[in-house]
C-alpha cells in the first residue's frame, strides 16, 4: 500500500491481477482524475450529481471563439469544484485539425503540494466515432 501524500487510487480503466486491482498514485492518479473528470457526464455519478464536465453536449457545435471560451470555462469549473489537488494555470484549445474532427485540450496545471508544473492534453473528438474512415 502506498503512503502518497496526492493520492492514491484504481487504475483507469480498472485493472485486476490475480490477487487485487492495480492502483496509481502521485501525478499518474492525477493524470487520470481529469482523464475521468473531463469524460463524465454531469448526473452519472449518482451520489456526485454534479460531476463531470458535459463536453459530449458539445459535439457537431461550430468551433468558434464563443465555444471554446465556453468549454475552458466548463472545464475551469469543473476542475475547481472536483480536483483539489491542482492549480489550473491555462487551458489552451488547438483546434488545428478541426478538419479530422477532432480538438485537442491543452492543460497546464500545478500541483499544489509540490509546486511542480504538469500538462495534459485530452482529445476531444467534435464527430462521432461511428463510422471514421
Amino acid at each position: 500500500m502506498s503512503n502518497s501524500f496526492l493520492g492514491t487510487g484504481w487504475s483507469f480503466p480498472p485493472t485486476f491481477n490475480s490477487t487485487s486491482v492495480l492502483t496509481v498514485s502521485d501525478e499518474e492518479d492525477i493524470q487520470q482524475s481529469l482523464q475521468i473528470l473531463l469524460a463524465t457526464r454531469k448526473g452519472e455519478r449518482v451520489m456526485v450529481p454534479d460531476y463531470g464536465c458535459n463536453l459530449d453536449e458539445m459535439l457537431f457545435e461550430p468551433i468558434t471563439t464563443s465555444f471554446k471560451t465556453y468549454i475552458s470555462d466548463m472545464i475551469r469549473t469543473a476542475i475547481l469544484y472536483y480536483e483539489p489537488r491542482i492549480d489550473l494555470n491555462s487551458v489552451t484549445i488547438d483546434d488545428s485539425q478541426d478538419a479530422s474532427g477532432v480538438i485537442y485540450i491543452s492543460l497546464v496545471y500545478t500541483v499544489r503540494t509540490t509546486n511542480s508544473r504538469f500538462n495534459f492534453v485530452y482529445p476531444y473528438y467534435i464527430n462521432e466515432g461511428t463510422e471514421i474512415q
